[in-house]
């Protein structure tokens, strides 16, 4: 979830500027309020570890979801 002072900001793009990870956009819905977007991450698990804590440090709320409850 992406704070209200985050919501114009690019961090998806950021996020694959600065790491190996490949993403994809699961869902997302965003508002003037907050944004609330399920990423899709593959790459190295100690780069998405990396990943998680720099989006936490920019002050997303990180959940992680497993992969099968995503498909079904």
């Amino acid at each position: 979830m992406y704070p209200p002072r985050l919501i114009t900001t690019p961090v998806i793009w950021q996020l694959s500027q600065r790491f190996e990870v490949i993403t994809n956009v699961r869902q997302a819905s965003i508002t003037d309020e907050i944004g609330i977007v399920c990423l899709e991450m593959q790459g190295k698990r100690s780069i998405i570890k990396e990943v998680i804590k720099w989006l936490e440090k920019l002050g997303v709320s990180v959940e992680p979801v497993e992969i099968n409850v995503i498909e079904s």
